[in-house]
């Protein structure tokens, strides 16, 4: 783990130092040069500042202003880790050779230079060299529209063994806030009134409440408790809770008085009948294989069932919806995690479906309904078809 943060640095420093040798060589209008090497200096800056926070413990992401976190994340999760991938997949001895040629070329076309003008071919080089931090900018100023924006997404479920007198209960599913860089102060305030205005029996949330730092867990404690609904709120964790220490996040959201359920059910007295609300705790990811990971949400469900309560009706709360799979005996799961799959080319199309069975709105499976909220923050701030949201869910009896 404490290699981590100097071979991140290393390899984004790397991909941007290629990028910048690669300006060199295709860019030769001096103005343009000189603004890709601010940009990839701020991008150096920005990043190394970054990784400093998450890995080294030193708070100095706090200093930079939203727009140039979306352009740090931006341009080197989308630009440079596919780059990267892309000449290691080449391989590295003939990525060392072309670099070499490419030296070797450069050296050349250098002295070359001085005595020819810009032809049509190398503008041509140069807009593609430079395309991909104009792409960057403009998608940092997309994100930056989209922050603050999230919809209210109504969904009304029929459940077969809804309880008569549970028809009609209102909950609204909030996910994945990510409390933090991208989402806080008027976000969070904004939110709050949207759920609260809503008027809901129950607030629901599944998961990743804060994004990364615990220094950020007080603010998102304190969004948790301003949430209104008749019958309370309450939560699972997710896989950003624990990120950087899970023993204090369990204990400090407990300590709040929270209803932070891990493996744990609550069962409620709602218009003179049983809810049983059964909430997991974050699994997937803490091993080093999906098979630990399927077997350990296995065993989840199995030690839930033990729990059901014959007379209620349960609803289980699941951060990752592939839990779904294994939750025979339950009629309803609400799940986040995915945020819609982040990027989409459509609605079936794009990080969603390559990455989650279940990415997006409702899934039945034998009688069963699994609904996936996109979430209503950000860890990443550009979102294409996969708008942030609360979802609010009505339950109807069906028959």
């Amino acid at each position: 783990m404490k290699y981590i943060f100097p071979v991140l640095l290393l390899l984004f420093y790397l991909g941007d130092a290629l990028w910048w040798l690669r300006v060199k060589r295709r860019v030769r209008n001096q103005p343009w040069r000189g603004l890709a090497l601010a940009f990839i200096g701020l991008q150096a800056v920005g990043i190394s500042m970054l990784l400093a926070s998450r890995f080294g413990g030193w708070p100095l992401d706090g200093y930079l202003p939203r727009p140039i976190l979306a352009l740090v994340f931006i341009w080197h999760l989308l630009f440079v880790v596919p780059w990267m991938l892309v000449m290691a997949a080449l391989g590295v001895g003939k990525g060392i050779a072309a670099l070499g040629r490419w030296f070797a070329r450069v050296q050349r076309r250098e002295v070359e230079a001085s005595n020819l003008g810009v032809s049509r071919r190398d503008f041509l080089k140069s807009a593609a060299t430079l395309a991909p931090a104009v792409i960057t900018g403009g998608a940092a100023i997309v994100s930056e529209t989209q922050l603050d924006d999230f919809r209210i997404r109504p969904m009304e479920l029929k459940l077969p063994t809804l309880p008569a007198a549970l028809d009609g209960l209102s909950i609204a599913h909030v996910s994945d806030t990510h409390v933090g860089r991208f989402t806080k102060g008027k976000m969070l305030a904004k939110i709050a009134d949207e759920v609260n205005s809503l008027n809901a029996d129950l607030v629901l949330m599944t998961g990743d409440l804060i994004d990364y730092s615990l220094r950020d867990l007080p603010v998102g404690i304190e969004f948790m408790k301003s949430l209104k609904s008749k019958h309370g709120t309450y939560l699972c964790e997710g896989n950003h809770d624990l990120f950087q220490d899970p023993v204090e996040f369990r204990r400090t959201v407990v300590r709040s008085g929270l209803n932070l359920l891990r493996d744990e059910q609550l069962t409620l007295p709602i218009r003179g009948v049983r809810l049983q609300l059964m909430g997991l705790a974050w699994v997937a990811g803490h091993r080093v294989s999906r098979e630990h990971a399927v077997h350990d949400m296995q065993a989840q469900m199995d030690r839930m069932r033990t729990e059901l309560d014959g007379k209620a009706f349960p609803i289980v709360l699941a951060h990752h919806p592939h839990a779904f799979d294994y939750a025979e005996k339950f009629p309803l799961m609400l799940a986040g995690h995915t945020h819609g799959g982040q990027l989409m080319l459509n609605a079936q199309t794009g990080f969603g479906s390559l990455l989650f069975r279940y990415w997006s709105g409702l899934y039945e499976k034998d009688g069963r309904q699994l609904v996936v909220s996109n979430g209503v923050g950000n860890w990443f701030p550009l979102r294409i078809n996969a708008p942030a949201e609360i979802v609010h869910l009505t339950l109807r009896r069906m028959g």
